[in-house]
Formats: structure tokens, C-alpha cells, sequence
């Protein structure tokens, strides 16, 4: 059975908007995705420490403040020096281009501007997923154990007469 994933939202910040990371969550959840989400007004400390004690898969961050460039290197950083750098970084906002692509270079994972689809982000997120854990998600195919026979094939079903008219 393929894991669920896990996916913790957090707005960094002195930002108070709420409400797109709150129909993010649901539609996350819509997906069959986990959600924990942080809350308002957390540090990088707080959502890295938060990622680590929930066991997380991804991190998504709503940043509308334009602190984006200190905010997700530093979430980044934290991540990598307590060991879950490889867990994705992901999220939204106002974020020019230019600053996504920089962002991009250092190791943070695709972000979002308003109006996007949240099914196209939850998709980017299990995608994401399924190739870094193929196993997991269920992708890969599991080796059988030596000696195992192969499952029976089922038989087929029987084609249905048609019925007369009276």
C-alpha cells in the first residue's frame, strides 16, 4: 500500500494572510495528502523543527511579504543542517520570476504565484514524490522473494448472452 504523503505548510514571517494556504491545506487533503499546518508568524527554526518532529515529505511556505529571499534560503539551510535536505521545499506567493529561478539555483523546489491550480501544485508534489521514492509511492516494481510463484492469473469472466425482447 502506498504511503501517504506528508506535507507540512507553514507561513514564515511577519506575513498575516492565511487564507491561500488554508484552501491549500484542503485541497491537499482532497488529494489524500497529510497536512500539518503551522500556523502564522513561524521562524525557520519553528517550521524545520516542526518538519523533523511530524517526519514530513515536503515543506511548503506562503510567503506574500516579499521576504521570500531570506525567508526560503534560510528554511533551506536549516533543513540541510539538521538532516532533511533532501525533503522538498516548496511554496508560494509573490515571487517574481527572476527570484524563482535564483531560489531555483539554490536548491528550492518549484514555487507557485497566485491564481495557480491546487491541483496542479498537489500533482508537482506527488511527482516530486514518486520519483524521489518510487518504492514508497508504489511506482517501482517490488522483487519478488526467491521462490515465490507468480500470482495466479484471474479467469476471465464469462460473456453475457443477450437477453430477448418479449
Amino acid at each position: 500500500m502506498p504511503k501517504n504523503i506528508r506535507v507540512l505548510l507553514a507561513k514564515p514571517g511577519l506575513d498575516g494572510h492565511d487564507r491561500g494556504i488554508k484552501v491549500i491545506a484542503a485541497a491537499f487533503r482532497d488529494a489524500g495528502m497529510e497536512v500539518i499546518y503551522t500556523g502564522l508568524r513561524q521562524t525557520p527554526e519553528m517550521i524545520v523543527d516542526a518538519a523533523i518532529q511530524e517526519d514530513v515529505d515536503a515543506i511548503g511556505l506562503s510567503i506574500l511579504s516579499g521576504a521570500h529571499m531570506t525567508l526560503f534560503p534560510e528554511v533551506l539551510a536549516r533543513m540541510k543542517k539538521l538532516g532533511i535536505g533532501d525533503r522538498l521545499l516548496t511554496g508560494g506567493g509573490i515571487i517574481p520570476a527572476e527570484d524563482m529561478e535564483t531560489l531555483a539555483r539554490k536548491g528550492v523546489g518549484r514555487l507557485f504565484g497566485p491564481g495557480t491550480s491546487t491541483q496542479d501544485i498537489a500533482a508537482y508534489i506527488r511527482e516530486w514524490f514518486a520519483a524521489t521514492h518510487a518504492a514508497e509511492a508504489g511506482g517501482a516494481p517490488r522483487r519478488a522473494r526467491p521462490g515465490a510463484s507468480k500470482p495466479k492469473a484471474r479467469p476471465k469472466a464469462k460473456a453475457s448472452k443477450p437477453r430477448k425482447k418479449r
